[in-house]
C-alpha cells in the first residue's frame, strides 16, 4: 500500500512593525491546527499569487489593516508530524488602520524580547530568534 505524500504548505508571513518598534502577533482560534498558539500573521499562497501579494491579501482579510511588504527576512522549512511547511517571512510596515480580530482571538504588539512569554508553533521559533538577535544589534 503506497503512502500518500506529506502535504506541503507554502505560507507568506508578515513581521509587521509599528512606529514604536513593536511587532504584531495574533493568537490562533482554539479550533483547528495549532489552535490557541500565537503566530505572525499570514497565510497560504494562492496559485498565481506572489508572496508579497499573498501577505498583503492575508493581512487585509485577517486584520483589516494596510501594510507595506518589504524585504524577505528569512525562509524557513519545517517538518511537523502531519505536514511540511515553508514560511516566506517578510519585514512589513504598518501603514494604516487599527488591527481587528477578524480571524484570530487576540492581537498584541510586542517587543522581540517579550516574545518568549507567548507560545508559538515550532516553525516560528527561528523567526523569534532572528528578531531578538536583530533587536540586540540595532
Amino acid at each position: 500500500m503506497a503512502k500518500s505524500p506529506t502535504p506541503h504548505k507554502q505560507i507568506g508571513v508578515a513581521v509587521i512593525t509599528n512606529q514604536q518598534g513593536k511587532i504584531l502577533i495574533d493568537k490562533r482560534k482554539p479550533e483547528g491546527e495549532m489552535g490557541g498558539l500565537w503566530e505572525f500573521p499570514g497565510g497560504k499562497i494562492e496559485p498565481g499569487e506572489t508572496i508579497e501579494e499573498c501577505i498583503q491579501r492575508e493581512i487585509k482579510e485577517e486584520l483589516n489593516i494596510e501594510i507595506l511588504v518589504g524585504d524577505r527576512l528569512t525562509t524557513i522549512v519545517h517538518r511537523y508530524k502531519t505536514f511540511n511547511i515553508t514560511l516566506y517571512v517578510h519585514d512589513c510596515q504598518h501603514l494604516n488602520g487599527t488591527p481587528e480580530c477578524l480571524e484570530c482571538d487576540e492581537i498584541h504588539w510586542v517587543s522581540p524580547l517579550a516574545m518568549n512569554q507567548y507560545q508559538f508553533p515550532q516553525a516560528n521559533i527561528q523567526i523569534i530568534n532572528l528578531l531578538q538577535q536583530r533587536g540586540i544589534t540595532r
